[in-house]
């Protein structure tokens, strides 16, 4: 037996391809199913069986499109109740391939109602269980993804779910499909996969005594929840079309429609230098669909903004990875269009502008970093908060807006949504708050 693992690191999820004498499943694949098929045909596998372990809430999934294309058995859980064929997963009741191979599907709700982790065998021996966003590594799925009037029956249920799967072997192999990076996690595990004999020693989860005070827990400081979660469900219980085609046409910019949003994928100093009016500003990165998915209303049309020979191709997988499929093409050439800037400073310049008087710094991280590592005196606001509630009031359109993140990557976002509403942003490039008050504390100290 064979696991290949494939990761998507802006997303945080794992798809996995078991093989095994010939034979293939493929589990929770994402849309753009073309490299987990290929994967198969390099390895002579025929793809005997494809699963979704749920209704995934962060992404689209491939799974359909995948047993349309290789005549597999799409096997889903079977309360999830999915509006085209397929194979519907009970509890308990084995799922037998060929050569002695035989799933066992485990219904372990808590992270959605409906979720099923599978049990592989080989000749009746538990050698694996997929858990995809049941128990995690050091971690479990988030249950409130699916809204607070439900959250905590489903953080009762995942509970019970966590323990069921602890009680399997020890040296089953754990596979999940979330891990660091999803916010679909309750926490940043480092590890993807695991064992369960691992995970019953290693787990702090695992060691809270009683449903009730295990969904204290989970649902104590809940993280954020990304807008374009709301439409990834449905989409998978109705059905998922191919993925479209990638190339994309090169456009002018009167050839741009009025309906459609700018989204400038140019790295972030080639943003600094100067901004399309209207446009929002997101660095291709590995991140780059989720923040887009946040940060935009859901399928609008969108032209990529991009330097000559960006790789837009990756662009527009990552937006069709959460169903965007309405990109219209990228304009390469700004002429005389750009309007606005901002400033890109690394540290030392930063930490000055930050002590000279009249100063304002805008913190856009996560509820759970300002937490952790506090900015004393800073303005505190999420960065997908500023386009949902506004731009705080503390903020002085008059004076310069200094921006920090953890790495520069949100602030830069930021600094051009903060441009649109003419505020004159300044980014703290290439560091974070961690590094920021070290610098700080440094500096008082030896003055």
């Amino acid at each position: 037996m064979e696991v290949v693992s494939f990761r998507t690191p802006g997303l945080g999820d794992q798809t996995y391809l078991l093989t095994h004498e010939g034979q293939g499943v493929l589990v929770d694949p994402q849309r753009d199913i073309d490299r987990f098929l290929t994967a198969a045909m390099e390895r002579d596998v025929n793809l005997r069986f494809v699963l979704e372990t749920h209704l995934h809430n962060d992404y689209v999934s491939g799974g359909q499109q995948a047993a349309r294309r290789t005549g597999a058995e799409l096997v889903l859980p079977a309360a999830a109740a999915a509006a085209y064929p397929h194979t519907p997963a009970f509890h308990l009741e084995d799922i037998s391939g060929e050569r002695g191979l035989s799933l066992r599907p485990i219904h372990t709700p808590g992270h959605t109602p409906e979720h099923t982790s599978y049990l592989v065998l080989i000749d009746g021996e538990p050698m694996a269980v997929f858990s995809g966003g049941s128990l995690l590594v050091s971690s479990a799925g988030r249950p409130d993804l699916l809204g607070p009037e439900r959250a905590r029956t489903l953080a009762r249920h995942q509970y019970g779910s966590l323990h069921r799967l602890a009680g399997l072997p020890g040296d089953v192999r754990l596979l999940p499909t979330h891990g660091e990076g999803s916010f679909c996690t309750t926490t940043g595990a480092g590890r993807y996969t695991s064992t369960i004999g691992e995970e019953r020693t290693g787990n702090p989860l695992l060691a809270i005594a009683d449903p009730e005070s295990f969904a204290d827990h989970l649902l104590a400081a809940p993280m954020p929840i990304p807008t374009f979660y709301r439409h990834m469900g449905p989409a998978n219980t109705l059905g998922v079309p191919p993925m479209p085609a990638t190339d994309v046409p090169v456009l002018i910019l009167e050839q741009v429609p009025g309906r459609a949003r700018l989204l400038d994928i140019r790295p972030r100093a080639a943003q600094a230098a100067g901004l399309l009016p209207d446009s929002v500003g997101i660095e291709l990165g590995a991140d780059f669909g989720s923040w887009a998915g946040w940060l935009l209303p859901y399928r609008v049309p969108i032209v990529l903004i991009a330097t000559p020979g960006q790789d837009t191709r990756e662009a527009v997988t990552q937006l069709a990875r959460i169903g965007i499929d309405t990109v219209l093409g990228v304009v390469t050439d700004l002429g005389q269009a750009v309007t606005s800037s901002f400033e890109l400073l690394d540290l030392p310049a930063f930490a000055d502008r930050l002590t000279a008087p009249g100063a304002q710094l805008l913190d856009v991280r996560m509820p759970g970093e300002q937490r952790a590592t506090p900015m004393p005196g800073a303005v505190e606001r999420f960065l997908p908060d500023l386009v949902s509630d506004g731009f705080p009031a503390e903020l002085d359109r008059e004076r310069p807006v200094l921006i920090a993140c953890g790495s520069g990557r949100r602030a830069s976002i930021a600094a051009g949504l903060l441009l649109r509403s003419g505020y004159r942003p300044i980014v703290l490039n290439g560091a974070g708050v961690a590094e920021l008050r070290e610098r700080l504390a440094a500096t008082f100290t030896t003055t």
